[in-house]
């Protein structure tokens, strides 16, 4: 079949995320490989924003195609409700690997469905019906996940929302709204300013805290020092859970091997997804503690999924917890994200639009100011497409000069896979540097 009825097939007969559909030009991808995607032209793309922030070991690892063609010889389906030899195998091994107590896991399908599954396993087993959690923040597409978050796209779906959730600020310096003189000053206004709302919604009706290992897609807010530590001892005086939401900051991303390591925190719930198969196969995971999954000894879990525990998806996840260990990818995105903090800073120095770089590891995204003193953004949060014109010129250079990353608002995204090198984030880099050419031009000297 040709590229073109390929890309023919695609716009006339298929739906697209997130996008107005009448106008969509998007890459006619053939294959990858490693950090690199090609399209059906042969034009080579560096992918510095590992697809969805989830292909962390890198395309077309063939560990895992051996994998999976192996557990589809033996078992392509089983029955949730059925042992297999796969999904043993890998709740122990998420049980050796997440922190704390941690050690008894519910899968699903992906991340939003597992943010759905720990809500519902936090109502039920606390008995409350709240949910508390950050506005800037995004946890999934789905009805009860989209409504935690406060990404403004769930405002098109469903002005009101699911009920019971209940958001607060984020402890974001840069734009602290407390005016703070420091991160850690921030990080205690922000906590204090959650437990006033706690204590306004009445803290019996809260089940759990529900915040991203640390912040992604919302523009990766960093935690102040002591802020989820403060968050964590709030839950405890109150017998509020915590959900840690490690979707798209864990299996290395950050430079641990989930973020919340880096706060000496350990959560009562924890969701994963994404780079727990480095997306090759779908699969989310809910684990949580002794405690809590004791409680559905003598009655039944109210959790279930058509797919859950997919063998399949099972031996994918268990060939690339393999690779992260095997190749040390956990070390490389620490030691590659410092190399990207210091190369950021040189840019910064060079360009007048990069008002700030918040990177955990490979984890980062550049936020773009018209002017360094004011902080004021080149486009607003949520900017409309009128305000947008910054923004879809760089995206435009980007992809043009064979990079795919995420460009929104104000922000470009740098998350390539964990196996990056120096030399191909200098390659990218480059390519970065020249978009911010753009965002200068709507500077203010």
């Amino acid at each position: 079949m040709s590229a073109e009825q390929i890309l023919r097939n695609n716009l006339d007969y298929t739906l697209f995320s997130w996008s107005p559909q009448g106008n969509l030009h998007p890459i006619n991808m053939h294959r990858a490989e490693g950090v690199y995607l090609f399209d059906r032209d042969g034009k080579r793309y560096i992918d510095f924003s590992s697809q969805l922030m989830n292909v962390n070991i890198g395309h077309g690892h063939p560990r895992v195609q051996e994998a999976v063609a192996a557990q589809m010889k033996e078992i392509s389906y089983a029955y949730p409700g059925m042992a297999t030899e796969a999904r043993g195998l890998l709740g122990k091994k998420l049980a050796e690997i997440t922190p704390g107590k941690l050690s008894k896991t519910f899968f699903t399908l992906g991340g939003a469905e597992a943010v759905e599954n720990a809500i519902k396993l936090a109502r039920v087993y606390s008995g409350r019906s709240k949910i508390i959690s950050l506005y800037r923040s995004y946890h999934g597409g789905t009805y009860a996940a989209m409504s935690a978050g406060g990404d403004p796209r769930k405002h098109a779906i469903d002005a009101l929302a699911a009920p019971n959730f209940v958001h607060v600020e984020n402890p974001y310096y840069y734009r602290c709204p407390w005016n703070s003189t420091s991160p850690e000053e921030c990080a205690q206004r922000a906590a204090d300013h959650m437990e006033r709302v706690i204590q306004f919604e009445n803290p019996s009706s809260v089940a759990a805290i529900l915040m991203e290992g640390e912040s992604g897609s919302s523009g990766c807010i960093k935690y102040p020092p002591g802020y989820w530590q403060r968050v964590s001892e709030i839950a405890k005086r109150y017998g509020i859970l915590t959900i840690c939401d490690e979707v798209m900051s864990g299996f290395g991303r950050t430079g641990k091997m989930f973020a919340i390591e880096h706060h000496d925190v350990e959560p009562d719930i924890m969701c994963m997804a994404k780079g727990l198969t480095a997306g090759y196969i779908p699969l989310g995971a809910v684990i949580t503690t002794p405690e809590i999954a004791g409680a559905f000894d003598d009655r039944p879990l109210p959790l279930g999924l058509t797919y859950s525990a997919h063998p399949v998806a099972c031996a994918a996840a268990l060939a690339v917890l393999d690779v992260y260990d095997d190749e040390d990818l956990v070390s490389n995105a620490k030691a590659m994200g410092a190399y990207i903090n210091e190369e950021v800073c040189e840019l910064a120095g060079k360009h007048a639009s990069l008002g700030d770089f918040r990177n955990t590891g490979l984890l980062g995204c550049i936020e773009l100011v018209r002017d360094k003193d004011s902080r004021e953004p080149l486009v607003p949060w949520n900017a409309s497409a009128a305000d947008s014109e910054p923004t879809r010129r760089i995206a435009a250079m980007i992809r043009e000069a064979g990079m795919f990353t995420f460009v929104r608002w104000n922000w470009i995204f740098i998350a390539p896979p964990l196996c990056v090198t120096t030399d191909q984030v200098d390659e990218g880099l480059a390519i970065i540097s020249n978009a911010l050419n753009i965002a200068d031009e709507y500077s203010i000297a």
